[in-house]
């Protein structure tokens, strides 16, 4: 019993340290994460912006428009204005549904990664965008490829 009470008091004798002792300590001995160079890869301000856009206008759009098939069903039935079977309301539904999807990638594909703004459909950029994207796959499948 005596050596259980011996353990309990040389606990409480440690010395203590501040919180602002601790911190600094860890902040001393914690290194930098953060590269020295600053070499990015990521997709530029201007360009994510540009994208931004496009999926607003290709994609939010049609997908709004597939949300509002419902409410305006719903109003057109029961004010007896006409007699709407639910399976057309999802269809058209859906169909607005599929119309955003495509029209985010579309969004996506077609803008522009230079700093000047391409054309307005931005039709051109789709292939060379295409190509970046399979270029930046192209490292890891050439890895999992040559474990076979």
């Amino acid at each position: 019993m005596k050596k259980k009470q011996a353990k309990k008091k040389n606990l409480s004798k440690k010395k203590k340290i501040s919180e602002v002792d601790a911190f600094r300590n860890i902040e001393k001995k914690v290194p930098s994460l953060t590269p020295k160079s600053k070499q990015s890869s990521g997709i530029p301000k201007y360009v994510a912006d540009r994208m931004a856009r496009r999926i607003f206008f290709t994609a939010g759009i049609p997908t709004i428009m597939g949300m509002s098939v419902f409410v305006i069903s719903y109003i057109i039935v029961t004010r007896n204005i006409a007699e709407i079977p639910p399976s057309s309301t999802i269809a058209i539904s859906a169909l607005f549904f599929l119309l955003g999807l495509g029209g985010l990638s579309f969004g996506i594909l077609s803008a522009s990664w230079d700093i000047e703004p391409g054309s307005f459909f931005g039709i051109e950029n789709i292939p060379l965008n295409i190509e970046r994207a399979k270029a930046a796959f192209k490292p890891a499948s050439q890895n999992f490829d040559e474990k076979k």
